[in-house]
């Protein structure tokens, strides 16, 4: 990982102190603030299932706003610019719900649903989008039987105000976090330290069940959770939970720098070296269970949703390095954080 220099070190040393205190109050004197033409952050939680917004453009006018929804818990979000729209899925209602024109309201508006489908999954978790395909992976066990792992992801097509649900794919193993490279969909295998893809996801149209193209593991990590792959710098970066019953202090995330010739290097079923991977660990990181990441390549900026250390928090980490136990330069209470998505307009 490229070393930030001085200027954007000095940058986000300011971008800190200013987001740390903006952030403890939502009804600061930038909650009316145009959202529109920003670099945005948007999280989501199991604890209220609201959105939190937070505007990282300015590194000495940080803002941040709370839109209030119907639904209990959520997680996997995404920011949609054309509609200026954010889409999450509801734990609480099972189905995705988009807030259309968001970028203009208030902090604490409540937002009613404007773009929606059926209700059709168990325990939805992350979102991924291919121009107007959402997927949704869902973390259910399928067939009842604990000893088959098994996962579903819900594919659904947006036209206008409505999801459409075109097919379900079955998955030979627990699914949690899930990104697009292209057409290719990779998926983290829950409760493993593996990573599998499925190469031209988007071309599977009928319902079906799936085995991944090809899985690897990765030295160093227990369980993996959230992902995110940066197309321009071709690295992934995925978090370790540990131990989920610790959500205090063993957490980590990896990055993995020329990630697509390391992937493709590694045969199927081996495993990538933690030599060529950068691993960030320990006390001072605050990670417990890192549950979700999302990466601005620009600044080098590493976002993570963090549900266990302190109740939850969103913390942020651009002075990797060559890792380690290294502190957070964003340290932000969410109370049981569980999805980030950065868009940068």
């Amino acid at each position: 990982m490229k070393r930030l220099n001085l200027n954007t070190l000095f940058a986000t040393t300011i971008l800190t102190s200013v987001l740390v205190c903006s952030c403890s109050n939502d009804d600061d004197n930038n909650s009316d603030k145009d959202y529109s033409a920003s670099t945005a952050l948007y999280a989501s939680n199991n604890s209220d299932g609201n959105i939190t917004i937070y505007d990282v453009t300015d590194a000495a006018n940080i803002s941040t706003k709370t839109l209030i929804t119907s639904s209990a818990m959520a997680d996997g979000i995404y920011y949609d610019a054309t509609s200026d729209a954010v889409i999450q899925a509801s734990r609480s209602e099972l189905g995705l719900e988009g807030f259309s024109n968001i970028s203009s309201l208030l902090t604490n508006a409540a937002v009613s649903v404007d773009i929606s489908g059926t209700n059709d999954m168990s325990s939805p978790r992350e979102v991924a989008v291919n121009n107007n395909i959402y997927v949704v992976a869902d973390n259910a066990d399928v067939d009842g039987d604990a000893t088959t792992p098994d996962g579903k992801l819900y594919i659904y097509t947006k036209s206008g105000n409505s999801f459409t649900l075109r097919n379900t794919i079955i998955t030979d193993f627990k699914l949690w976090g899930i990104t697009f490279n292209g057409n290719d969909l990779y998926a983290v295998v829950d409760a493993t330290n593996e990573l599998a893809v499925f190469n031209n996801f988007t071309a599977n149209t009928s319902d079906a069940t799936l085995s991944a193209s090809k899985r690897i593991a990765f030295e160093g990590i227990t369980r993996t959770h959230g992902l995110t792959y940066d197309t321009a710098s071709d690295i992934m970066i995925m978090t370790d939970i540990a131990d989920a019953a610790n959500g205090q202090d063993d957490g980590a995330f990896h990055i993995i720098e020329d990630f697509t010739s390391k992937f493709n290097d590694t045969e199927n079923g081996a495993t990538l070296a933690v030599t060529q991977q950068t691993r960030v660990a320990g006390d001072a990181t605050l990670l417990g269970n890192p549950v979700d990441v999302a990466y601005d390549s620009e600044t080098e900026t590493i976002f993570i949703a963090e549900a266990g250390n302190g109740g939850g928090r969103i913390l942020a980490f651009n002075n990797i390095g060559s890792g380690g136990n290294i502190s957070p330069v964003v340290n932000n209470s969410l109370a049981a954080a569980s999805s980030v998505f950065l868009s940068k307009k």
